[in-house]
């Protein structure tokens, strides 16, 4: 059994609640700008002490509404300032948020609310109210709904006038490091969410910490970041509240069609993502230069970046004729994709799914360092990250301070530490689970190299057995699959078949750039593309990437382009875009059956 746990490098406090991290940040900086609120074409400032001043005024109007300490209530509501300025303005009133995805259906609005026991819910538009009111004669419990497309928030503040600062700093207090400071529920890609216990001390430790193993991220005079991935993941919200701590500017976008615009007005140092949000980066602008006529200038300069990554990160002499390919890509490709991203992007934080050699190789020639990052709900989110001064692209990186992470005999990844959540929400048997004694059980499958770099292989209920014996980890196959510009999602199937193969989606964003590149009709449907001969041998192409990386018996054999579009509506992705596996198995049964009922035809699948 393999283990690292480094010690935590900041003295546990565990009084401390996640109020102190703003208490300590208005008291260190007041006037320091906090955030940038979207005024016009430009940004507003809020410094750290207008922004403490407006949280406890709304705070003061949920304790006028009845809030009190430990409350449940629930908010649905995208990535803008409001999401923060509310966050903390409920920490400020004692109560206990239970945040909901916007995306989510009235039915996961009502699970999420029940099993909660919220009494009231904070909405951020009309279609999010409607959606409440869907299931809202099966919440007894709600007694509060809280409309900010209404003026809801003007409202409570209007309200709490005659609530005293003495109040809300008793209410502010009450709570210390071992109480609960949130319940957020699991994406449901395994099963139905189940809510996460999350302490004050996860949070607060765990920020206090990251904040100095990230200092050359987070600590850095002028550091700002521009949050587009939603708040109600606790990806998104850990990094709102290390932003506070740390007193990083930070800016929010809830629409990423405004992603660019917002970027480039902004100017962020570094950014938070997911592994899908660099590969459109990296797919637009490459279809982008293919419809200008500069598709072969763009790969050489892509193949190049990648080259010179590599060769740096080995700490081997770069060839005099690449370091002028370089330098000539520099001023014709790179600078105009950091430009794209404000100018300013140095680190970019990633999580949620491996991003893969290639894209990190990439943008690392950009002069951009992607941090790669591991963790779950259950574990605060981060447990080990690549850090500023100790990277290594193609892993999760190293675990960081008050965590430790060891690899079980069975290869599954466990941690426990400063991050590891309490329980689960009324659900001992889940719990009892969950824990081998202190450490918790990812499903994870990874390894660890001599310098202690982690490297995530798979989900240990993922594995395909095949008829043949073979172990297969989907993700090897799946993540490089998906890279391709036309390729939406794809899960590899196979458990007790005689071979592997894959069922795969297009991307409706990205297809019409391609087609038009490739001489075809941009406004081709979906189920008329999926039988396309140019569009299968794409499709085909990357499987025989992917393939290149697997022996023979864990190749992909065949594949099925589907015409439909897996998304979270249809009820085939989670919030963060992770694919509910057990769900597409379940709906394409019949496809999959199909696949499997005429012998594999390996003739034009290139394997290793």
């Amino acid at each position: 059994m393999v283990q690292f746990e480094v010690p935590a490098i900041v003295p546990a406090d565990p009084r401390a609640n996640v109020t102190d991290l703003l208490v300590e940040r208005v008291k260190a900086t007041p006037q320091l700008v906090l955030f940038g609120v979207p005024e016009g074409d430009g940004w507003r400032d809020v410094t750290a002490a207008e922004f403490q001043s407006q949280v406890i005024a709304l705070a003061k109007g949920f304790a006028a509404a009845g809030i009190q300490p430990g409350d449940k209530v629930g908010f649905i509501a995208r990535t803008t300032y409001e999401w923060t300025l509310v966050d903390f303005a409920l920490f400020y009133a004692g109560a206990v948020m239970v945040p909901i995805y916007e995306t989510s259906s009235a039915a996961q609005v009502a699970w999420n609310l029940t099993d909660s026991g919220a009494i009231g819910c904070i909405v951020e538009s009309s279609e999010h109210s409607a959606r409440l009111d869907e299931v809202r004669a099966d919440l007894p419990l709600i007694r509060s709904v809280w409309a900010m497309h209404d003026g809801a928030l003007d409202k409570l503040v209007a309200e709490g006038r005659d609530v005293t600062d003495a109040e809300i700093e008793r209410r502010r207090t009450i709570a210390n490091g071992a109480d609960i400071a949130t319940l957020i529920y699991t994406s449901g890609s395994t099963g139905r969410p189940k809510g996460c216990v999350l302490t004050h001390s996860n949070f607060v430790e765990l920020t206090r910490n990251s904040s100095k193993a990230l200092s050359e991220v987070v600590e850095t005079p002028g550091a700002s970041t521009l949050l587009f991935i939603t708040t109600a993941h606790v990806f998104a919200r850990f990094i709102s509240l290390l932003t506070v701590h740390a007193g990083v500017k930070t800016g929010h976008q809830p629409d990423t069609r405004h992603l660019l615009p917002a970027l480039e007005s902004f100017k962020p140092t570094f950014l938070l993502a997911v592994p899908r949000v660099f590969e459109k980066v990296y797919n637009s602008a490459e279809q982008k230069a293919e419809a200008g006529g500069r598709g072969k200038i763009f790969r050489s300069a892509a193949q190049t970046a990648i080259d010179h990554s590599k060769l740096e990160q080995d700490g081997k002499k770069i060839p005099i004729m690449m370091k002028a390919r370089f330098w000539l890509f520099d001023k014709l490709v790179y600078s105009k994709l950091r430009s794209a991203m404000g100018g300013k992007v140095v680190y970019a934080v990633s999580g949620s799914a491996p991003l893969g050699h290639r894209l990190g190789h990439f943008f690392h020639s950009l002069g951009i360092t992607i941090l790669e990052g591991y963790g779950l709900t259950e574990t605060t989110a981060p447990a080990t990250v690549n850090l500023a001064t100790k990277s290594k692209i193609g892993t999760v990186g190293p675990v960081l301070p008050g965590v430790g992470v060891r690899i079980a005999d069975d290869g599954e990844i466990q941690v426990r530490g400063i991050d590891v959540f309490k329980e689960y929400w009324r659900n001992p048997e889940a719990t009892a689970e969950a824990f081998d004694g202190d450490w918790f059980k990812t499903g994870d499958i990874g390894t660890f190299d001599d310098e202690g770099f982690l490297t995530i292989t798979g989900r240990k209920k993922e594995i395909i057995v095949t008829a043949g014996g073979k172990n297969v980890a989907p993700a090897v196959l799946e993540d490089p699959i998906r890279a391709n510009p036309i390729i939406g999602q794809v899960v590899v199937v196979g458990d007790q078949k005689p071979f592997i193969s894959a069922l795969v989606t297009l991307d409706p964003e990205m297809l019409p750039t391609w087609l038009g590149n490739n001489g075809l009709a941009a406004d081709m449907p979906l189920a008329e593309c999926a039988k396309n001969d140019a569009v299968r041998a794409e499709v085909q192409r990357a499987i025989d990437r992917a393939n290149k990386n697997v022996s023979r018996a864990e190749s992909i054999r065949k594949f099925t382009i589907l015409a439909d579009e897996w998304t979270e509506a249809s009820g085939h992705l989670t919030p963060k875009m992770s694919i509910k596996r057990n769900v597409i198995m379940d709906d394409y049964a019949g496809a999959i059956d199909e696949i499997y009922s005429v012998p594999a035809d390996t003739r034009n699948v290139a394997l290793p």
